[in-house]
């Protein structure tokens, strides 16, 4: 499984993001590969998730995978609720 993070300019809260996603995961004991990066490399890379803010989603609705929302990248819980409805994550987990 592959997810990416994604923020403006793919340098600073994409990181944060990323770290804090791959902590969430951990917890939960699921594997994948969290990559983070810019809005404009977001736009066409392949990958079976992407986690972004609401700032950024309508450069990324096209895409075929699922394009969640996080306005807090370092909020656990939000990031889990966005993994859940992803369907990542099992509700309540």
């Amino acid at each position: 499984m592959k997810i990416l993070t994604v923020c403006g300019l793919g340098m600073g809260s994409s990181l944060i993001l990323k770290m804090n996603v791959e902590s969430v995961l951990k917890q939960q004991g699921i594997q994948a590969s969290v990559e983070h990066m810019d809005v404009s490399s977001a736009a066409s890379a392949n990958a079976d998730l992407v986690i972004t803010n609401a700032e950024l989603v309508d450069n990324l609705r096209h895409l075929s995978c699922p394009v969640v929302i996080v306005n807090n990248y370092i909020d656990s819980k939000e990031i889990a609720q966005a993994l859940e409805q992803a369907g990542i994550l099992t509700r309540g987990a």
